[in-house]
């Protein structure tokens, strides 16, 4: 979070186990509870972000694709993207 953006005030409720690991967390780092929970979300979403375009990209492959090798290669890998291992 920049300096430069404006800071909204949200209030969520966490299971308690879920509070204890992020109050730790903040204790190792030596930062408040609510930097370590605001690192978590924009690296969250940034891991989203990243699955999504990697999905995108393996769809633009598939499509482009001849070799039945690869296609059946890109299929499982979207496959795992969409469904988990």
């Amino acid at each position: 979070m920049g300096t430069a953006d404006k800071s909204v005030r949200q209030s969520i409720s966490l299971p308690s186990r879920l509070a204890t690991k992020v109050r730790r967390l903040a204790k190792n780092q030596r930062a408040s509870t609510n930097h370590v929970l605001v690192d978590l979300i924009e690296a969250g979403i940034n891991s989203k972000e990243s699955q999504r375009r990697r999905f995108f990209e393996l769809a633009e492959k598939l499509s482009a694709s001849s070799d039945p090798d690869e296609q059946r290669r890109i299929k499982k890998e979207l496959a795992r993207l969409t469904f988990g291992e």
